[in-house]
């Protein structure tokens, strides 16, 4: 349950504020936005004012009619499906292009500012996020560069692959990693280092070792078993895991908020060059990575994060911000980045491309990106054992 709600939260701001950057930025061009939603539809309550300049409450999906509210004002409503919301901005299906308030009669610039909003939000978003996550405090990996200035570290798990022996022994993100012995008895009674841990592993492939962990959030050692394979995949090493050597430092709102604008920079960068790499590994034939994540693997992983703290929430929370943003920038129909694509077709040209076209085009896009999550959601749930999970059930 907890991972349900935290899932939702985290979407439903995510999605909010990247419409909320659109409806701010067409009400500042004088644009009209017929409603506002939180949540997506069927609507269940709305609340709007007449033409007395009263707030008045509609209940359900009712129409309301010009002679009822100026078509200047908004409508505010609350909808049953609670991820998110949406903006319905007037003409943005290129209607009414006539009217001066309309979006399809805008300059191309005024459009390009409206749709160029939501993404700009959830950087904005990333960077608030991020800054109040170094504030609160998080673990930083130390290198030999820096590990003296700390008194205490921590060897902690920072990546588990699928159908890894880790994630059969049930290893959690954040996992601190306190001792290692094996069944006979005793190999080592605490882990001083990566090093000695990745020595220990190497050395018992194929034999059961038992790890003192400290579980994200718990503060009692537990014994977790586990066997080293002996045969790893490419990439991986022998329990499919990642080790990093981390100190908790806790930072100054300023020193943060650099620190904040850095991440928010760096993760932007980094998104471009895995976006790089999976499309030349497609050209060049090679399969995609298991690193892509779809909506199941990224309720799992919050669930994960969930058990490890508010700041952790909040780190990731803004990782999910700007990958939002970078995604729904890129030059696809049906994203964001695709409408500015006809924008500059339209700019080139002189005039804007056939409405029933570009319709065409954001639709067979839509349809194409549906089947994409599908295959990746699919992928999560063979990633994560979550359909032998159900059959277990029965």
């Amino acid at each position: 349950m907890l991972t349900f709600i935290v899932f939702l939260a985290v979407l439903s701001v995510l999605v909010l504020v990247h419409e909320l950057g659109h409806f701010l930025v067409a009400r500042k061009s004088g644009v009209w936005c017929d409603e506002f939603g939180f949540g997506f539809p069927p609507r269940v309550i709305g609340i709007y004012k007449n033409k007395s300049g009263k707030w008045k409450i509609i209940w359900g999906g009712k129409e309301v009619t010009s002679e009822e509210k100026d078509p200047e004002d908004t409508i505010y409503s609350i909808n049953l499906i609670p991820l998110g919301g949406f903006v319905k901005i007037h003409g943005e299906d290129g209607q009414d292009k006539l009217n001066k308030h309309s979006f399809a009669s805008q300059p191309i610039y005024k459009r390009f500012m409206i749709l160029a909003a939501g993404v700009t939000m959830n950087f904005l978003l990333a960077v608030v996020l991020f800054t109040f996550a170094f504030w609160m405090g998080l673990p930083e990996v130390i290198d030999s560069s820096n590990g003296g200035e700390f008194e205490e570290t921590a060897i902690q798990i920072s990546a588990i692959n699928p159908k890894s022996p880790a994630q059969e022994a049930k290893l959690q993100l954040g996992d601190e990693v306190i001792s290692v012995a094996n069944s006979a008895g005793i190999i080592a009674q605490e882990i001083q280092n990566i090093e000695q841990l990745q020595e220990i592993i190497k050395e018992n492939k194929g034999n059961e070792l038992i790890l003192g962990i400290i579980h994200p959030g718990e503060r009692q050692v537990s014994e977790v078993k586990v066997t080293p394979r002996i045969e790893t995949p490419e990439g991986e090493g022998p329990l499919g895991v990642g080790l990093v050597e981390v100190a908790f430092v806790k930072h100054g709102f300023f020193e943060s908020l650099k620190m904040g604008i850095q991440a928010t920079i760096g993760m932007v960068i980094a998104i471009f060059i895995f976006l790089w790499d999976l499309l030349k590994g497609l050209f060049i034939g090679q399969s995609v990575g298991q690193e892509v994540a779809g909506p199941v693997g990224i309720a799992v992983m919050t669930g994960q994060v969930a058990r490890m703290g508010l700041a952790f929430i909040l780190q990731f929370a803004a990782m999910l911000s700007v990958n939002l943003a970078v995604i729904n920038f890129l030059p696809l129909p049906a994203l964001d980045g695709g409408r500015v694509i006809f924008l500059l077709i339209e700019k080139i040209k002189g005039k804007p491309v056939d409405q029933k076209i570009e319709g065409i085009v954001h639709g067979i896009g839509f349809m194409l990106l549906m089947l994409l999550m599908l295959l990746v959601t699919v992928k999560d749930f063979s990633n994560f054992g979550i359909l032998s999970k159900i059959g277990g059930l029965f």
